[in-house]
């Protein structure tokens, strides 16, 4: 009889709740899509990747072109398009940028920034470097409108918590960066709507670590701080993937 009044409480709760679809009995979103910044592709994600996916979850990477903020929020959404269930997006840098537009879709359960830009309606990555600019001062336009970094600072100014050698590989396969894509303003910021994580590299010299506190305290995202680089998600892949899996674990509460 004991056994069958804790049954009937737990069966009361559960409707009460509103059954399976109550977000305190959500399941755990598996479904990840990596977001890769400026200057950079998503092979830099892997060491978080290998975590992810020895952990269970289901990874993808994105490799956007970066030639425009709506071709690289067309690709996103390619992406998002072969997800089954609702999905993490988590974004690096200039990636911050493209999951704020893009983390409006409805399959978008989250969305994680680490040492990300997070502009608001009106905002752009460029415009507010601008207000609170980096440490670094190594970043040069082309004559045609794409931007790179001097690889004779790469290490020091992105990637300063790496082996050298491993940072002067970066910079010699640095991907050319749109400045109309940096540039272009956010419509619509899916953080307002969206539950949102932040990870601060404490020693950024491209995205003031300020301007990254900033973000945070704007959207009132969950806030975690690495003394790391620009290149945290290479250099502490440990923190960044437990990040990653706090936001996948809560993004339906």
């Amino acid at each position: 009889m004991m056994h069958l009044n804790r049954l009937a409480s737990a069966f009361a709760a559960f409707l009460v709740l509103g059954g399976v679809s109550s977000p305190v009995l959500a399941a755990p979103v598996k479904n990840v899509v990596l977001v890769h910044g400026a200057f950079v592709d998503g092979s830099g994600w892997k060491p978080v990747h290998d975590i992810l996916i020895k952990h269970g979850y289901n990874v993808s990477i994105l490799q956007h072109p970066m030639t425009s903020l709506e071709d690289d929020v067309a690709a996103t959404k390619r992406l998002l398009d072969r997800q089954q269930g609702p999905v993490l997006l988590v974004g690096h840098s200039y990636g911050g940028t493209v999951i704020t537009q893009a983390g409006t879709d409805p399959r978008v359960a989250g969305l994680v920034y680490i040492a990300a830009h997070m502009p608001d309606t009106g905002e752009s990555g460029v415009s507010n470097k601008a207000k609170m600019p980096g440490a670094s001062k190594a970043i040069a336009p082309t004559p045609d409108g794409f931007l790179f970094i001097d690889p004779a600072r790469f290490h020091e100014d992105f990637a300063a918590d790496l082996p050298r050698e491993q940072a002067e590989f970066m910079a010699r396969s640095q991907m050319p960066t749109s400045l109309r894509a940096m540039s272009t303003p956010i419509v619509n910021p899916a953080w307002k709507t969206k539950p949102s994580w932040m990870l601060v590299s404490t020693e950024d010299k491209i995205i003031h670590p300020e301007l990254q506190r900033m973000y945070a305290a704007r959207a009132h995202s969950h806030k975690v701080e690495v003394k790391g680089s620009h290149a945290v998600y290479v250099s502490h892949p440990k923190e960044v993937a437990a990040l990653i899996e706090d936001a996948a674990k809560h993004a339906g509460d």
